[in-house]
């Protein structure tokens, strides 16, 4: 309907659904006409009432809650509303909770002994600052 409305000064409305339709998207128009006279459905206006309330709910709690903590302290407020409501309205609008889920955990140690044992006998010593010499036993 917004593409129509932004070229129909320039090509008309009913040459615009003509192509529409020939481009796979059935548009006639008295549906383009139908849109624009008739009123907004009560869902449409009951969603529009509902959605403020959550965008209210929403900010008030920093943005935290989700479609479950919504739909609660709006049925604590007086608001009568189903969750499948909440939940809709919010994704249209674009508003999630915060998730307590943490990334990917991707390092897990290992079980083993923390000190491993030094088969080698390295001697790291240093004669002098910012040296380091390093003897094996046994290897000269």
């Amino acid at each position: 309907m917004q593409f129509i409305d932004l070229h129909r000064e320039e090509f008309g409305v009913e040459p615009i659904c003509r192509t529409l339709t020939a481009a796979g998207t059935q548009i006639a128009p008295s549906t383009y006409y139908a849109f624009h006279s008739r009123p907004p459905s009560r869902r449409a206006v009951r969603d529009e009432e509902v959605l403020v309330e959550i965008r209210r709910v929403h900010a008030a709690n920093f943005g935290i809650y989700g479609a479950k903590k919504m739909h609660a302290q709006l049925r604590r407020e007086g608001v009568q509303v189903a969750r499948c409501t909440v939940e809709r309205l919010m994704k249209v609008a674009g508003l999630r909770g915060i998730s307590r889920a943490k990334g990917p955990r991707t390092t897990i140690p290992g079980h083993g002994p923390e000190s491993r044992p030094d088969l080698v006998e390295r001697d790291f010593t240093a004669t002098a600052a910012n040296q380091l010499n390093i003897r094996l036993a046994g290897v000269r």
